[in-house]
This record gives C-alpha cells, sequence and structure tokens, in this order.
C-alpha cells in the first residue's frame, strides 16, 4: 500500500477504492452486477444518460424513513418525562414541494427562513398552522403574508419584530403564536460561519434582554401568543454538550417568565451533524434525543418545574445523507507538488461538469467531501485526487482529497455524497451554468422534482434579447466522452 504524503492526516487510504461507507452514503447505494453505482435500485449510467450530468439524486425512501426515525427518536426519549417533542423539518437545508409533502406525511412540521421558502411549502399543500417562519430581517411584505395565512410561529428575532408582527396581527384580526429566538452565547464546535449563538453575530436576542421581549410580548396580547424561548448554536455540530448548556441557559429563563404566565415550549433548534467522509463519526439521533431529555430532565427538576414541549428543527440529517451529486469527467492532471520534506509526491485533479455553482460548500467554508466511480468499479491501485469544477475560480474544488482507482479517466462517472443538504439550496448560475436537476429515486425507478435549467431559462430573464436563442438542453448532449 503506498500512501500519498500530499494526503491529509484524516484521509484513510482505502483497502477498496470502490466501497460505499454505509454511514455516508443512501441506505440504498450499492454495486451493480457490472460495478455501477445504484441508488433507489437505479444504475447511476441509466440516471446520467437520461437526465444528464451534474445531477442531484434523493433517495426517497432513506429521506423519508430518516425524517420518521427522527421524530420517533424524540417522541420517544421526551415520553418517559411526560413530555411532547415537535420536529420542524430545516427547508433551508433543501426544500421543493415533494420534499415538503414528504416530510408532512412523516409527521413533521416545517421550518421556513423566506418568503419564497413559504410559497414552496404553501405550493405543496402544507396547513400554514404546521409551518414555522424564521430569518433575522423579514421583510414587511413577509410577516403580513405568513400572519395572513396563518402560519403556526413565527421566530421573532429582534425587538422591532414583535411590533411588526403584532401590527400585521391586528390587521388581519389574528392571534400569532410567537417564538423569541435568544442568543444563547454557547459556542458551537463547529466552522465559525457555522456558529450561530455567539455574541458578536447577527441572529437572536441576548440572553439577557430575554426577559424583556417576553413583557413586549405579552403587552400584545390577545394578538401575540408566547410559545417560548427558540435557541440555535450552529451547524454541523457533533458533540451534544454545546446543546445541553444552551438547554440549561434558555431553562433559566423559562423558569422565571413562567411567573408571568404560561411558556409552553422550548425550542432548542437543529444543527446536528452528519457524515460526509469516512472518518466522521456523527452520533445517532436517538443518542442525541436521549442526552437532550436526560439533561432537559434534569435541569427542570432543580427548577421545579414541568418539562416543556420541545421542538427541534433538523435539516441536514434528514435530507443531507439521502443526496448524491452525479458528475463527467472532463479532464484529469498530473501536478507534481513539493512535500515538507523537500521530496516531491503527485496529486491528480479529476476535472468535473459541475462545481462551486452546484456545491458552494468547499468554497463557502471548507467543506469536505468524498468521491466514488459511479459508472464501474476498478481494480486499478488507488490514487490521491482532487476533483475540481470547471469554473474560472482557483477555489473551485469539490473534494479536496480522496482516493480513486489509479485508471479513472475522461468519461468517467464519479459520485460524491452526502449532498442532499444545502447543495441546491446554495446553487447559483456562475459563469452562467444552468442549475442542475433534482431527481428522486424509489423502488428502482427515478423521478424528477424539481427540472433542471436549460440555457433559454437564464436568457430570458436579459431584456437586452430582443429573440430568443434556439433553447439548448445541457443535458441533451450528443453522446459522452469516450475513455481511451
Amino acid at each position: 500500500m503506498s500512501v500519498n504524503p500530499l494526503a491529509p492526516a484524516w484521509l484513510r487510504h482505502p483497502d477498496d477504492a470502490n466501497a460505499l461507507p454505509a454511514h455516508v452514503w443512501p441506505s440504498s447505494a450499492e454495486r451493480g452486477a457490472d460495478g455501477s453505482l445504484l441508488i433507489g435500485g437505479v444504475p447511476a449510467p441509466a440516471l446520467a444518460a437520461e437526465f444528464g450530468t451534474p445531477l442531484y439524486v434523493v433517495d426517497e425512501a432513506d429521506a423519508r424513513s430518516r425524517a420518521a426515525r427522527t421524530l420517533d427518536a424524540f417522541r420517544t426519549a421526551f415520553a418517559s418525562l411526560d413530555a411532547d417533542a415537535v420536529v420542524y423539518y430545516a427547508g433551508k437545508a433543501f426544500l421543493c414541494t415533494e420534499v415538503v409533502r414528504w416530510m408532512l406525511d412523516a409527521g413533521l412540521n416545517i421550518d421556513v427562513a423566506s418568503g419564497g421558502e413559504l410559497a414552496v411549502a404553501l405550493a405543496a399543500g402544507a396547513d400554514p398552522a404546521r409551518l414555522g417562519l424564521h430569518g433575522n430581517n423579514k421583510s414587511l411584505a413577509e410577516i403580513d403574508r405568513a400572519v395572513g395565512v396563518g402560519v403556526g410561529a413565527i421566530v421573532v428575532d429582534s425587538l422591532v419584530e414583535i411590533e411588526r408582527v403584532a401590527e400585521a396581527a391586528v390587521r388581519h384580526g389574528r392571534t400569532q403564536s410567537v417564538r423569541v429566538r435568544i442568543n444563547s452565547g454557547v459556542h458551537a464546535h463547529t466552522h465559525e460561519y457555522l456558529a450561530t449563538a455567539r455574541e458578536d453575530q447577527k441572529f437572536g436576542i441576548p440572553l439577557a434582554d430575554a426577559a424583556d421581549a417576553v413583557a413586549r410580548i405579552r403587552a400584545h396580547a390577545p394578538h401575540l401568543r408566547l410559545l417560548g424561548l427558540h435557541s440555535h448554536i450552529g451547524s454541523q455540530i457533533f458533540v451534544v454538550d454545546g446543546f445541553l448548556e444552551a438547554a440549561r441557559r434558555l431553562l433559566a429563563v423559562h423558569a422565571e417568565l413562567l411567573a408571568g404566565g404560561d411558556v409552553p415550549e422550548l425550542n432548542l433548534g437543529g444543527g446536528f451533524g452528519i457524515a460526509y467522509l469516512d472518518s466522521d463519526e456523527a452520533p445517532a439521533i436517538e443518542s442525541i434525543a436521549t442526552h437532550l431529555a436526560e439533561a432537559i430532565g434534569s435541569v427542570c427538576a432543580e427548577l421545579g418545574i414541568p418539562v416543556p414541549r420541545i421542538a427541534v428543527e433538523p435539516g441536514r440529517t434528514i435530507i443531507g445523507p439521502a443526496g448524491v451529486t452525479l458528475y463527467e469527467v472532463g479532464t484529469t492532471k498530473d501536478v507534481v507538488v513539493t512535500t515538507d520534506d523537500g521530496g516531491s509526491a503527485v496529486r491528480r485533479y479529476v476535472s468535473v461538469d459541475g462545481g462551486m455553482s452546484d456545491n458552494a460548500r468547499p468554497a463557502l467554508y471548507g467543506a469536505d467531501y468524498g468521491v466514488r466511480l459511479a459508472g464501474r468499479s476498478s481494480s486499478a491501485e488507488p490514487a490521491l485526487v482532487r476533483v475540481a469544477g470547471k469554473h474560472c475560480e482557483s477555489g473551485d474544488i469539490v473534494v479536496q482529497a480522496d482516493y480513486l482507482p489509479g485508471d479513472v479517466a475522461p468519461g468517467d462517472l464519479v459520485a460524491v455524497p452526502a449532498t442532499g443538504a444545502y447543495c441546491f439550496s446554495l446553487a447559483s448560475n456562475y459563469n452562467y451554468l444552468a442549475r442542475p436537476a433534482v431527481v428522486a429515486v424509489r423502488d428502482s425507478a427515478a423521478r424528477v422534482i424539481v427540472r433542471g435549467e436549460t440555457e433559454a431559462d437564464l436568457l430570458r430573464r436579459d431584456v437586452g434579447i430582443s429573440e430568443p436563442a434556439a433553447p439548448h438542453d445541457p443535458a441533451a448532449r450528443p453522446e459522452r466522452i469516450t475513455r481511451p
């Protein structure tokens, strides 16, 4: 076994570069008899041939199962405390009408963070009472629409929003339920850009100001109804101690607020991490729920208060592992790099037909992913690769470091797992690339749930074009690259 000195310390040299680690890939992922990747029983080459690449693929059964499992985990954990648990799916992770329906079918509510996300949920037929609206700067129009349609909860992020929501409630003759997002000061173990409870950042009301915010809400009764406090400490978190500390701090304030009226709920947000790499060890959702229940039960007993209804808002843990992105290799390039000891080693750049326009996470905050051949398997010796996108940015990297069989070549189909969350959501048209389609697979069948864009879609917004050019579908290529 030859270990490339350019490989990061966390990257394991694979015994088999074709293996699909179960904790990273969708539950249905497997190798077919011909060595190609199957997801939901559908061969990756067949998906690429029909829908083109890049292509987002979502294992529908896997996503539905994770949603149901999450709800069961929290309800079971808190039932032991005679308390209820509510799970909201965080739509910002990935939202389309089909995903909304999957989540509602599983018994989850839906969190939306903009007027556009609210529109998607409503278009899917969601009962507005099962929706929650987030955002640190909700527009007056967004607040008015949310109150008008009867959204179940609005998370107020600043004192000024209390007045705005109250005015909308008066205007529509409604009693609007609200949560107060609190900046608990708990620092999550995550990337700086993913930590959302630090003191010096845009989200939430300081913990010291929570009582004042609640007093203002109660002063607007009956037009506003307090549900409780809300906390979100960050994203992609593997350890539960931050959630436990945030819960302890919020429950202390929660207990004080009970003297002035009902506080039925405590919302601890989401941010639970998933495994993106073989070396990642993310906690099971049952473990998270159990630890939270034990800690909350203990703190409530110390404070002499009943355990409130608990709400959580996972998104990534439900949809992230269910997603895979398919790419076609366009070029490969071996680059000789000087090592720290003065020697040299080779890094192979594998360039694909997508990149930061379909997955901004590596460029945005250094997220790591893995990669596997999807159109075949190979017994070739593993080679260290860096999967690069096609955009005009040196930082356009999809996979910083992983091993692929050394015979990877132009025309190969490759797959990047754990791309169900925050890839479609953050997608752009950089370099005027059309955004890929999203295809759901289940029971050996595939169907489009979000249509891929065409150049005609992009040009349609350009008012300087007098006559639209003949439509070109990037997926409708005459033929795939032929491997040498």
